[in-house]
């Protein structure tokens, strides 16, 4: 549990907070200067008016009293955009000043911890979000992933890093939290210890996770996160903000005296410090009642649990932006079942968990206007013109390809998942997709146009791991008529994409170059 001495110490904070937002409303500092200030506590001015406030969420899990939380301050504050993050949280945007002064203190009251949603600090501690009812896993990550959450925001007050750190779990060599290329990552092994990594990241200069070390004990990731704190406090860039990101240590240290230098901070971590308390696995009991059709069988949105005649119905609302009405929805759908809860995706799939074959019917129902296919679930930023840095529209790009290829009905697979960063700081996760896209200019008859730099075969899975490849830049208006080309060119072989490019790669980049020239 967080502990009451560090919720009282952000509680004394807030004040801080509400007169900074004042100040900025009555123009005495400038957004820069408030983002300084408030990014620490999760919270944003948006670049075209109004405040974002980032809701913490430990893994990605939503009960139905936090649902339920949602549900009140949506109608209470009439928020009308939530999106989900590639961090596993939620943000709430278009927020007034007295809506996000208010929601800040409620939410402490709650028992959601918005610090560090930003800023230079620990963020939102990532776990892959079916652990613990996945088939296959090798161990539940989440108590251990949850104690080192705990560990940093006990350590939060005290600390000043060049630059915010990134923390994940996974549960599987699937990869879904980028653990290997983290600021810090535990992957689970199948003897049930970890493989850690250290300083990776996306972005410019994107370098995949130094490995530290394997048989790790999950008791001690504490430790192990501390050790990374006096590693990247001690050598981390506190002269240059573009090269302060962990990822840099790599090159300012190498790889051998990295892992040398973290070791010999794991030692110390070992003889000055406690490892956190791991709170026990909470089993599941439920029971399964009655059976999936044979339709219900064969949906892609319906997953079999590992605990026996439980299932999990996936929804992922197009670029993980939910409308002001889909909460409410959800949790009528829920509120009356049995331990069913959300787990948070970071590729903005939400995961309605522990229904009985009965429960999944009406589920799938509420869900229903979500992605229709894999390449409809494509990862978006919240991008221009929201965020402050933004160079492009990320989402404006998205739903123009769905809608153009909606016309295509090219079959599930035949084009892949989309990472899409409105800007070169891949907040969407743009180098680690098959097919990624983030904000650039093109120029074209003297004039500086929209376009987006193209990526390809990035994939984030630890057993064939690998960071996507530029491959050319295409206009925006542009891009939606390539992936058209690409699908067509595609199906002709009967394939998918994942089957078609590792022996095409060459028709690819001719296909991408010939798109490149096009000018509209």
């Amino acid at each position: 549990m967080i502990n009451q001495e560090s919720i009282d110490k952000f509680r004394l904070e807030l004040p801080v907070f509400e007169k900074n937002i004042r100040a900025f409303e009555a123009g005495e500092i400038d957004r820069n200067t408030l983002k300084g200030i408030t990014g620490g506590f999760g919270s944003y001015a948006q670049k075209e008016g109004g405040y974002m406030l980032r809701l913490r969420l430990p893994g990605g899990r939503v009960s139905k009293d936090t649902l339920k939380f949602i549900v009140d301050k949506i109608k209470e504050h009439q928020i009308d955009l939530l999106k989900l993050t590639t961090c596993q949280t939620i943000q709430l945007h278009n927020l007034s000043a007295d809506s996000v002064i208010t929601l800040i203190r409620d939410a402490l009251d709650f028992g959601i911890f918005t610090k560090g949603g930003g800023g230079d600090n620990p963020r939102n501690v990532m776990v892959s979000p079916l652990s613990g009812i996945e088939p296959g896993e090798f161990f539940d990550v989440y108590p251990y992933a949850k104690a080192a959450g705990e560990y940093l925001i006990d350590r939060m007050p005290s600390l000043h890093m060049p630059r915010k750190l990134k923390v994940g779990f996974s549960n599987s060599p699937e990869n879904e939290v980028h653990a290997t290329f983290r600021d810090l990552g535990f992957v689970a092994r199948e003897n049930g210890t970890f493989s850690v990594y250290c300083a990776g990241g996306l972005g410019p200069n994107p370098k995949l996770g130094v490995h530290i070390a394997d048989g790790v004990c999950p008791d001690e990731v504490s430790l192990y996160v501390s050790a990374m704190i006096r590693l990247f406090t001690t050598y981390g860039n506190y002269d240059s903000r573009a090269k302060a990101r962990t990822r840099y240590l790599q090159d300012t240290l190498g790889e051998e005296a990295l892992r040398s230098h973290f070791l010999a901070f794991l030692e110390e971590a070992r003889k000055e410090e406690t490892p956190w308390p791991i709170e026990p696995i909470a089993t599941i009991t439920k029971s399964g009642c009655g059976s999936l059709s044979e339709d219900l069988a064969l949906n892609r949105r319906v997953k079999a649990q590992k605990q026996d005649g439980l299932y999990t119905v996936s929804y992922h609302p197009v670029g993980g932006r939910l409308t002001a009405e889909k909460p409410a929805e959800l949790f009528q759908a829920i509120q009356n079942l049995e331990a069913v809860e959300l787990r948070l995706s970071p590729d903005g799939t939400i995961y309605i968990i522990n229904l009985t074959a009965d429960e999944v019917p009406a589920v799938l129902n509420v869900t229903s206007d979500g992605a229709q296919n894999l390449f409809e679930t494509s990862v978006c930023c919240i991008a221009s013109p929201i965020c402050q840095h933004g160079l492009r529209n990320s989402y404006q790009l998205l739903t123009a390809c769905v809608e153009r290829l909606r016309k295509e009905q090219f079959a599930d697979g035949v084009l892949p998942q989309m990472h899409i960063s409105g800007c070169p700081s891949s907040c969407g996760t743009h180098q680690a997709g098959a097919i990624g896209f983030a904000g650039h200019s093109k120029k074209v008859n003297g004039k500086m146009e929209s376009a987006f730099k193209l990526f390809v075969n990035g994939c984030a899975n630890a057993s064939e791991l690998r960071l996507g490849t530029d491959a050319a830049v295409i206009l925006e208006t542009v891009i939606p008529e390539f992936l058209a080309a690409l699908g067509r060119k595609i199906s002709a072989d009967g394939s998918t994409f994942a089957e078609w490019y590792p022996t095409h790669p060459e028709k690819f980049i001719a296909l991408a170059n010939e798109y490149a020239d096009k000018a509209e």
